[in-house]
C-alpha cells in the first residue's frame, strides 16, 4: 500500500487557539504574512579596474650601487674653435710685401677692413709708424674703432684686440721677437692665421709654443 503522509501535529499551545466556524470543523491554521525576503548576497562579478598598488619603498641595501665612472676632468662640451693657420714663405726683406698681398686678397674675397691685423717683428709698416707720429692716443682710437686694418708692432700685440684674420710678417728683429709675436697672434686670430717668412723658422716657433 501507498504510505500516505501524515499531517504534522501541532499543538494548540504553540499556535494559540483556534477558532471554530459555524460548521462546527476547525478552521486551518493561518500561514504567516511572509516578510520581505532577505537581500540575496552579491555575486562576484567582473573585476573592476584595478588600483596601482603604493611604491614600495626599499631600503638602503636594495637600491643597487652605482658604479663610478672613469677619474678625471670632464671634457666641456664643445671645445674651443681654433684658427687655420697658413704659411707664406717668404724672406725677411720679402716678408712685408707678402702680407700686404695677403691683405688684399682678403679684401678681395670680401673680407670686411676691420676684421684684419698685421703685425711685424722687425721694422713697423709705414702706416703705423706715421700714425703714430700723432701720437700713441689717436693711434689705438683707430684701432677700437676697428673700422680698417690695422697694422702694429708684433711686440704690441698684447694691447691689440681680437680680430677674424690676423696677418704676422716676420720681416726681422731678433729670433725673441717671432718666438713671443706667434703665439700672440694665435691667440688674437678668431678664424684665420696668415704668417709670411722663413718657413723653417717659423714651424720651429709654431711647432714649440701654439
Amino acid at each position: 500500500m501507498p504510505l500516505i503522509p501524515e499531517e504534522p501535529q501541532i499543538h494548540e499551545s504553540a499556535q494559540g487557539p483556534r477558532v471554530t466556524p459555524a460548521s462546527g470543523r476547525t478552521a486551518p491554521t493561518p500561514r504567516p504574512v511572509p516578510g520581505p525576503r532577505p537581500a540575496a548576497p552579491a555575486r562576484p562579478g567582473r573585476p573592476g579596474p584595478l588600483r596601482p598598488a603604493a611604491p614600495v619603498q626599499r631600503t638602503p641595501r636594495d637600491v643597487a650601487p652605482v658604479k663610478p665612472g672613469p677619474s678625471g676632468p670632464i671634457a666641456p662640451a664643445a671645445a674651443a674653435a681654433t684658427p687655420q693657420i697658413q704659411l707664406i714663405p717668404a724672406s725677411a726683406e720679402g716678408a712685408l710685401d707678402a702680407a700686404e698681398e695677403a691683405v688684399d686678397l682678403l679684401l678681395d674675397s670680401g673680407r670686411a677692413p676691420g676684421d684684419v691685423l698685421v703685425l711685424t717683428t722687425g721694422a713697423q709698416h709705414p702706416w703705423a709708424e706715421h700714425e703714430l707720429s700723432f701720437g700713441e692716443a689717436a693711434y689705438w682710437a683707430q684701432h677700437d674703432a676697428g673700422d680698417d686694418v690695422f697694422y702694429a708692432d708684433g711686440a704690441a700685440a698684447s694691447r691689440a684686440g681680437s680680430r677674424p684674420v690676423v696677418v704676422v710678417a716676420v720681416n726681422g728683429g731678433p729670433a725673441s721677437a717671432a718666438a713671443a709675436a706667434l703665439p700672440l697672434a694665435h691667440a688674437r686670430a678668431g678664424a684665420l692665421l696668415i704668417v709670411c717668412g722663413d718657413p723653417q723658422q717659423i714651424n720651429s716657433v709654431l711647432g714649440a709654443g701654439v
